[in-house]
């Protein structure tokens, strides 16, 4: 069984398409908003344990979601 079929039959790239209307609705609502979103999704995923998103996201962005703070000290 494939991702796509558990997550109820839906294609990956249609999923895709539906987050990127779903994001661009939301754009033209409140861009800032819409920002801050992105920005606490790409975080929260960040923090998976073995996550290495932040490798593969630009160093602009990395920066503008704050990817690139040094972790804090783990006590």
């Amino acid at each position: 069984m494939t991702g796509a079929e558990q997550a109820g039959g839906v294609p990956p790239d249609d999923e895709a398409a539906e987050l990127v209307a779903q994001l661009r609705e939301l754009a033209g609502a409140n861009p800032a908003d819409v920002r801050r979103v992105v920005a606490d999704v790409l975080a929260a995923l960040d923090r998976v344990p073995g996550s290495a998103l932040r490798e593969h996201l630009p160093e602009s962005i990395r920066a503008d979601v704050g990817l690139d703070a040094p972790a804090p000290a783990p006590r």
